[in-house]
């Protein structure tokens, strides 16, 4: 009995965070699927009968790159899972550069959702993620605190996997329940994005995101990060971008 009452508050809470923040985000579950993202060629349809779309990019799709990137400055691929389809038509650009958050009581709307279960994997040119003190890495989503309240969030949970090679991926454990309140461990997409347009620096402190610390998954440097929607959530991953809190530039 007391855990159906538990279970009842932590729903209570999803839908309070969803009422308060609706106006914010009106619009991110309501757009059309296109055959087409950026303007390339899309694989499959989204959709239809749960299949996905697939997108590979090659030659980095964002334009050239500097010497050393804050940001993520190339999709590599992305596969969109059914459902949402916000954003899916700006690809590869606005997952790419700087995030454009919408601070503690508000989402973004320059995100791309995911789709249910979909993913993207980004790389950031000739820049590296070391591993240093504390976080390396953030990742940006549109998460917000209603009210400005810490304690009741709306969150859009996926898990995060790093590669050095861009063929071996480890993944940080994201295994925490939306409908819970926080904290929700190594997932992303629960912290509110505080830069906005910036180019820098990558703070959490000052920037907000999500943060990552490569020595929790065993690695000294990163250069492709991985963002993954949870597909057993009911909430879909909206990505506004990733950046670097310690890169290391090619000469």
């Amino acid at each position: 009995m007391e855990g159906n009452r538990r279970s009842g508050v932590r729903r209570g809470r999803r839908w309070l965070a969803v009422a308060l923040g609706l106006g914010a985000l009106l619009g991110l579950g309501g757009c059309a699927e296109s055959g087409a993202v950026g303007g390339m060629a899309a694989e499959g349809g989204a959709g239809q009968g749960g299949s996905h779309v697939h997108v590979s990019l090659t030659g980095g799709g964002g334009g050239a790159s500097s010497a050393c990137d804050a940001f993520a400055t190339e999709v590599v691929s992305v596969t969109f899972g059914p459902g949402q389809s916000f954003g899916q038509d700006a690809m590869p650009a606005i997952v790419l550069g700087p995030p454009h958050g919408g601070g503690v009581a508000s989402g973004s709307l320059d995100v791309v959702s995911l789709g249910d279960g979909g993913e993207v994997t980004l790389a950031f040119g000739d820049t590296a993620i070391v591993d240093g003190p504390g976080a390396d890495f953030v990742v940006f989503e549109n998460p917000f605190q209603p009210l400005g309240d810490p304690d009741l969030v709306f969150a859009e949970l996926g898990t995060v996997a790093v590669s050095a090679d861009g063929v071996t991926f480890v993944a940080f454990p994201c295994s925490a329940d939306d409908t819970a309140p926080p904290p929700y461990g190594s997932c992303a997409g629960w912290h509110p994005v505080l830069l906005d347009g910036d180019a820098g620096p990558v703070d959490p402190e000052t920037s907000g995101g999500d943060p990552f610390d490569l020595a929790d998954v065993g690695l000294a440097e990163a250069r492709f990060v991985r963002v993954v929607d949870r597909p057993d959530l009911a909430s879909v991953l909206d990505l506004d971008a990733v950046g670097i809190v310690h890169p290391s530039c090619a000469p």
